[in-house]
This record gives structure tokens, sequence and C-alpha cells, in this order.
């Protein structure tokens, strides 16, 4: 009897050993990559690398209770548009990688992946979904729920982010398809519509129950208004109350080149941070906002001329003013305890980096910090992680090696953080005594603010088409280059590369012929280049001559890797007459 009290003692004793042995395991943090997995942090903060590259690449991300991590893949297919990541031996990397969630209407846009009270949220273009969490499975076994669907078919600022509040509502923007509500998109001079009756459907944020299936947008209810595009957005529970960073328009100066000049296309608009409650008009699409005059003007398709402020005063103003095109993709009020305590209730923001600043250098390309205190910034912004593009200068998108798209937070406080490039995932923790942390640790990553990824551009020193000669070029620098970037790789979601591209290269006429289609009729809708799938809009450039089509279409036939025989002035005359444009 005694023998058997000893051995059943030790039995308890080993299993309590073992039990704490795991646990002291899962809590401990992951050794960092020697160089933060290429990441630049501030004072001791550290990163490891949880996957280097999805197939499918990837927009947002979720992570559960248990450190499972949740990616809405970019590029779906057939087995499914998300991806589970595990980490079973606590070393920080993901060692189990398994797809699921097969669903129409997946496209590239679709953003949404967010957990909450136990189902997994996820969204393409036109749906969002929910599946019931299963602690016991790696994979969400639930039926898959169609929860809110929108019968709109695809189209540009078409992402479908979501939140919710502390009263089972769901919060979802619907984009604009549309720059600013013109006559005809992004044609240059073409003005807007009167009334902008876009705003009846899109432009907004609808509230939506969190639970019933089915939901069509008529059934939610439209929380805000005046927002083109919004992809970063949360509920902040400290205050109640939903946020987001919204995308400014684009291209001034493509389209009123007579009103606005390369760097005021580059520097204006804002990207604006909002405090967003029911009502709030933000003045989309007559109103943007001038970050450098610190306040909203009139739109030029309404009347604006870059100095008119017209009413804008009556909208809703932005808490902070990011620098314009800066594309913020995500935002998490962080309410963690494994950072200092100067981080908690704060704001991170995964700015995506623009496409929109040529001829000056691309920015943004960062993951943000922004201090809060009762409901407001507390201090200026912050950069908190940097170092994915590999450049000092982007000149053009495609340059960057990574682009931060989703940040989410663990279950230890650890940010994770997501990039749309290659699908790279990271996991930011702090590694030393948080009590100690003073500003001294922040003062090396605000020297960054000086390097052309951050800093505004001076007009002449660092304007890059200084010393491009041919016409074909400067053609190609003032009505393609924002889009197709300058290498002529387009910026690999929305806008197609023209390197390589089997719309505008090849010898035979008919090759020419379809390139010339597309510059004087446009194209929208989906296509696919280079066998990836891209949905935009290609403006009709038929306000050009023969001569000036021509010749940009030969700079691009003979640049970027291309090299194709010229387009001749009388072959685009032919085009023309047989489509019958003027």
């Amino acid at each position: 009897m005694k023998n058997r009290a000893i051995l059943f003692l030790t039995a308890i004793t080993a299993l309590f050993i073992i039990s704490f042995t795991i646990s002291e395991k899962k809590d401990t943090l992951p050794v960092p990559d020697k160089n933060n997995g290429g990441l630049i942090l501030p004072g001791k903060f550290r990163a490891v690398v949880v996957v280097d590259s999805l197939a499918g690449r990837a927009r947002h991300l979720a992570v559960n209770s248990n450190g499972d991590v949740f990616v809405k893949l970019r590029f779906p297919d057939s087995i499914g548009g998300n991806v589970v990541l595990r980490d079973t031996n606590h070393d920080g990397k993901a060692d189990i990688i398994k797809k699921f969630g097969n669903y129409e209407n997946k496209g590239s846009y679709g953003t949404a992946m967010r957990i909450h009270k136990g189902y997994l949220y996820f969204s393409s273009e036109t749906n969002v979904y929910r599946m019931k969490l299963n602690p016991e499975t790696l994979i969400p076994d639930g039926p898959m729920e169609l929860i809110v669907h929108d019968i709109h078919t695809e189209h540009e600022h078409d992402a479908k982010p979501i939140a919710f509040d502390n009263e089972g509502h769901m919060y979802v923007p619907f984009g604009a398809p549309s720059n600013a509500c013109q006559e005809q998109n992004r044609v240059p001079g073409s003005l807007g519509i009167p009334g902008c009756p876009l705003l009846v459907d899109y432009g907004g944020i609808w509230r939506f129950d969190e639970a019933k299936p089915n939901q069509l947008q008529k059934d939610g209810t439209r929380y805000a208004t005046g927002l083109r595009s919004v992809v970063a957005m949360d509920w902040n529970t400290v205050e109640n109350c939903l946020y987001v960073v919204a995308h400014g328009r684009d291209d001034l100066r493509l389209l009123f080149p007579k009103l606005f000049t390369p760097w005021q296309s580059a520097v204006l608009p804002s990207e604006e941070f909002l405090k967003i409650k029911e009502g709030t008009d933000v003045g989309w699409p007559y109103y943007y906002y001038d970050p450098i005059k610190k306040k909203k003007l009139l739109n030029p398709e309404y009347g604006g001329d870059g100095k008119k402020e017209g009413d804008g005063a009556k909208y809703a103003q932005p808490i902070m003013a990011f620098q314009a095109h800066w594309a913020p993709n995500d935002l998490l009020f962080y309410t963690g305890n494994q950072f200092p305590k100067r981080y908690k209730n704060g704001a991170f923001i995964a700015f995506h980096g623009s496409t929109n600043r040529s001829p000056y250098p691309q920015a943004g390309f960062f993951i943000c910090f922004v201090p809060f205190k009762n409901g407001m910034p507390a201090g200026p912004w912050e950069i908190f992680a940097d170092g994915f593009t590999g450049h000092t200068t982007v000149v053009s998108v495609s340059d960057a090696v990574y682009r931060p798209m989703g940040v989410s937070m663990g279950p230890d406080g650890s940010l994770y953080v997501s990039e749309t490039e290659h699908g790279k995932v990271w996991r930011i923790f702090y590694q030393g005594d948080k009590t100690k942390f003073t500003s001294a640790q922040l003062a090396k990553m605000e020297l960054r603010k000086k390097l052309p990824d951050f800093k505004v551009p001076d007009v002449l020193r660092n304007n890059l088409m200084s010393g491009m000669l041919t016409e074909g070029a400067k053609l190609y620098n003032t009505y393609c280059v924002n889009c197709h970037q300058k290498n002529g790789k387009g910026d690999g979601n929305l806008f197609p590369p023209l390197s390589g591209s089997e719309w505008v290269t090849g010898g035979k006429y008919m090759q020419k012929e379809q390139a010339i289609r597309v510059m004087l009729n446009g194209l929208e809708g989906p296509i696919k280049v280079k066998n990836v799938p891209y949905n935009s809009v290609m403006p009709k450039h038929s306000f050009l001559t023969d001569d000036q089509i021509a010749k940009v279409l030969t700079y691009i036939r003979n640049n970027f890797g291309n090299n194709s025989s010229l387009v001749t002035a009388s072959e685009v005359k032919k085009v023309r007459a047989g489509l019958g444009a003027k």
C-alpha cells in the first residue's frame, strides 16, 4: 500500500512537472530572428518570421486564443481563400499550414479576417462569411454562413473590412466605384455628378446584425457617409466608438492638369484618421482634406481649384492627417500587456504604401503607432516597424519587396503583421524590462522620418522625372504612371503590369490594335494579365491625338523589358475610325 502511494505521488509530481514545462514553454517568448526578419523596430522590440511566404499571398489576419493564425489570402484558389497557421513547438514559426474556405466571389481585394465571439469572420469583395471555431480542430468545422451579400458586381474600392461593437452589430463599408463621382470615371476634365447618386448605395459604412444570415445592404442601416474607400477600421472598446483611417482621392494632376502640379498631386489629399459616430458625413465626393493647409477644400470635380473651401468646415474633420497616398489598410487598438505601458489602448495602422505619387518617390510601407488618450491622439504618429521595402527610395511600387497589410494581436499581446507581396507574416514582441522603456528608445525611429519613404518631397530635388526627354516618356508619366508605375510593373493588386504584358506587346498589327483599342476605349471589369486576375478601371484616352497615342504606345512597347515594333499615327487613325471615335 505504501509503495502504491509513493508511485501515485511520483506520477502526480511527474504530471505536474510536465504540465508546468508545457505551460511554461507556451508562455515563453520565442527566440527572435537575428535581423528581426528584416524589420527595423524601436528599442528592445524583436520579431520572428511566422511564415516566410504563403501560396496566394495575404491580406488581413486574425489570431485565435490558442495562438493559431488565420490569414485571408490575396489570391484564393479552388482549395480555399483562407489559410490557418499553427506553431506546435512554440518556436514562433508555423509548422502546420492548411488552406480552407472555398467560396464564390473570392477576388483579390476581399480583405476581412476577424475573430469574434467564437466565430471566424472573413470576406470576399461582395460577401461577408463566418464559420464557428472549434477548439478541438485546426480548421473551423462549422458550416460557412453567408452573413452579408452585396448585390453589386465587383469594382474598385470594393474591400469588405468589418468591425464589431459591444451590442451585437457588425459594421461594413461599401466603397465607391469612382474616384470622385465623375460623369466619366477617371477621365480628365470630367465633372462630378450633381448630388452624387452613388451615395445611395456606396461611399459609406452600414451597420448589420452580426449573427443574422443572408442580409442584404437594404437590411442594414447606413451608419456613416462621405467615405470613398475604407480598408482600415476598428472598434475602440475603451471609447465604445468606431474609428477608421480612410483612403483619400487620387489623380488631381492627371484629371485637372491646369489646376494642380505634379507635386500637389503627390502630396494631396490626406489619408484621414477619423472618429465615426452614427450620422457622420466625411464629405466625399465634394471635399478632400489638405494636410498642408489643414482644412477641407472643394474637389475640382465640383468647382474646386485647390483653394476654395466652400462648406468644407461643416464636414467631419480628421483627428489626425497622414500624408497622401500612403494607403491605410488596417487599424488595431492595442489592448494587450506584452508591450510597454505607453502602447496600451493606442492605435497601430498598417500603411500598404503609395502608388500615386509619381514623379516623386512612393511612400508609406510601414506600421505606424499613434498614442491615444481620452479618445484622441496623445502625440504625433510614430514609425513602429519599418524595413519592409528593402529600399530607402521606392521609385515604383513593385520595387517594394514587402508591403504591410494586416495587423492583429495574439493572446499574449504580441503583434502579428501580414504583407501582400509574398504572404509573409511576422510576430513582434517586446524583449526587455517594460518598466524601463523610455522615449529614448524611439529616437532612432524618429530619424527615419527624414527618409524618402516618409518625408514630404522637395518640389525640384525629389522629382524623378527630371531628364526624361522623349515625348512618349513624358506622355507616359502624365497619363499612365500613377497606375502602371514608373517601371511599368503596375501595383500588383489593382493595376496590371505593362512589362511583358500580352495586352501591349507583339509585332503583328492585330496585337497592336488591341493596345490601341484599350487606349481609345478604356477598359473596365475583370481581366487577366500574365495569368493574374485584375479588376479595375482603365479610362478612355481618346482625347489624345493619333500621334500622341502612337508615341506613348511606342514608348511602352520598347521599355520595361519590352521589345516590340513601333506604333504609327496612321495605325491609330485606322483603329479610331473603325471604332467611330473622334
